[in-house]
């Protein structure tokens, strides 16, 4: 599917406030509400809006820890090792990368001593290198790495 600018503008919009009414998203793009219903369908019908989702305040909830871990797997067979990171709540992210390691892991957690669990059974699965946080400098939306 190619986007148009009217597009673009709705993914904008919703990215800001996915609770938005048609019709108040409408008023915006100068569209009816009926008009922004059937476009916003048709990004979901064609997979470029797969969910909607909601942000939180990490620290708030007390997962006050973010750590970044590189895996070296231990063996060519990765299948445990995915099973095992789709299981752990923890992990929030994995990423398959090229170059020094095998995949990259943003895990976000309450305590050292949760972390150290963590660690211990990823030991089953390879070695590897620990980053923690210390300060969130940028986050930013996926969608202003869109530059058409």
């Amino acid at each position: 599917m190619e986007l148009d600018p009217i597009d673009m503008q709705i993914l904008q919009i919703l990215s800001k406030n996915a609770r938005i009414q048609w019709k108040d998203l409408g008023e915006q793009i100068h569209m009816t509400g009926q008009a922004v219903g059937n476009r916003i369908k048709k990004l979901e019908d064609n997979g470029i809006i797969t969910s909607y989702t909601l942000l939180l305040d990490e620290m708030k909830l007390g997962l006050s820890f973010t750590a970044f871990v590189i895996m070296y797997m231990n063996s060519a067979n990765h299948h445990p090792f995915i099973h095992f990171i789709n299981d752990r709540k923890e992990i929030i992210e994995a990423h398959r990368i090229s170059g020094k390691g095998c995949y990259h892991l943003m895990i976000k957690i309450t305590s050292q001593e949760e972390l150290n669990h963590l660690l211990n059974q990823l030991l089953k699965h390879g070695n590897y290198s620990l980053n923690l946080s210390i300060q969130q400098v940028k986050k930013q939306h996926p969608l202003t790495a869109y530059n058409k």
